[in-house]
């Protein structure tokens, strides 16, 4: 029970630096001695020093003979920084206690094998599902360098997105949209349609406080995206229009003047690629991806199978409109055996709404 105590600390910890450490994942550290922490620390900004070492720098000597905490096992290869696991022998600590194996094939498996042959005491899969739980988005990407997609959706009970016009403001409650700014601040980036920047014009920032504003990913096939839209004036170079080969040339020059980021991808059934467009994502060390799309890119992603996470708010309203927007507007399938399924689902009330967390199979 006292490593398990002392574990949750860590993610306490490790959660400090969400969405400021890609692609590095979060860490957390404590040191305990006698029952007393002597020190602790976490992983703030990818470049920066690691959990593991600042926690020893704040302990100083008090690190000999301790207990170390780490929600992740320490590295063995140099990065942007030196690996931690000599450090960690060096210190003279007695015993590492590790929330889970560390899935980069760098590292899996050879910074406990090394601790252990220096003679420490390891002991592994301590509140293991959380820490797999809290860097799920790392451990997609250091093994198939795409982000780990998201997808928020506000819904009515029966199931509609947006009005037969497309209007969707304030689908969901206060409180929801808040804990929706609260995601933004944590995520590498959020992906639209160009039919929600015409339709709405919004700015996709994280307003919290203390909060930073992710990159803004636009899937625009034909550039129609407006000089004026929100998105690029507001902020131009956290904006990222992924187009294709049929945007006019002429255009792409004057947003890259303006700061924007174009991508121009191959296209699709007259549609962006979106695994290409993931690809490329991840290339800038993009890690983690939110997509708040309307009704054809959710069905869009859907179709392909880049779903990773689902985020559903219900509202508690009901439209009876065979017309209005369905949350999928893609193909769909046809046979109720082929219907994909979710697992691990868990619900829970945001205000007055009902928030439905499951992951894709």
């Amino acid at each position: 029970m006292k490593d398990e105590y002392w574990m949750k600390r860590a993610l306490r910890l490790a959660k400090k630096g969400w969405g400021r450490t890609s692609p590095n994942p979060m860490v957390g550290a404590i040191l305990v001695k006698n029952g007393i922490e002597v020190g602790q620390g976490y992983h703030m900004k990818a470049g920066e020093a690691h959990a593991e070492i600042v926690a020893l720098q704040k302990a100083k000597g008090e690190a000999r003979g301790s207990a170390l905490y780490l929600n992740l096992e320490p590295c063995v290869h140099y990065g942007k920084t030196p690996p931690c696991a000599p450090q960690i022998i060096q210190s003279k600590v007695k015993r590492v206690v590790i929330g889970m194996e560390d899935p980069n094939p760098l590292v899996k498996g050879r910074g406990i094998e090394m601790l252990r042959q220096a003679g420490l005491d390891v002991q592994l899969g301590i509140l293991e599902k959380e820490c797999q739980g809290l860097n799920e988005a790392f451990s997609k990407y250091i093994l198939k360098k795409t982000p780990f997609v998201i997808l928020k959706v506000a819904a009515t009970l029966d199931g509609k997105m947006a009005t037969r016009d497309g209007r969707s403001k304030w689908m969901s409650g206060e409180a929801s949209r808040h804990l929706v700014h609260r995601w933004r601040d944590r995520v590498d980036g959020i992906l639209v349609g160009i039919n929600t920047i015409l339709k709405d014009d919004p700015m996709l920032t994280a307003r919290v406080k203390n909060g930073r504003d992710p990159y803004r990913i636009i899937l625009d096939s034909r550039l129609r995206i407006p000089f004026e839209a929100k998105v690029i004036r507001s902020s131009p170079s956290k904006t990222i229009i992924a187009t294709t080969e049929m945007a006019p040339q002429n255009k792409i020059k004057k947003l890259e003047q303006m700061g924007t980021q174009v991508l121009i991808l191959h296209s699709k059934r007259g549609k962006i690629d979106l695994r290409s467009c993931l690809s490329k994502l991840g290339e800038k060390g993009m890690i983690s991806l939110m997509v708040e799309g309307g009704s054809q890119v959710n069905g869009s992603f859907l179709d392909e199978g880049l779903i990773d996470k689902l985020l559903l708010f219900l509202s508690p309203k009901i439209m009876g409109d065979p017309q209005a927007l369905g949350i999928f507007g893609g193909r769909g399938v046809s046979r109720l055996q082929e219907a994909v399924t979710l697992k691990e689902i868990k619900t829970r009330r945001i205000g007055e709404d009902i928030l439905l967390e499951g992951y894709f199979e």
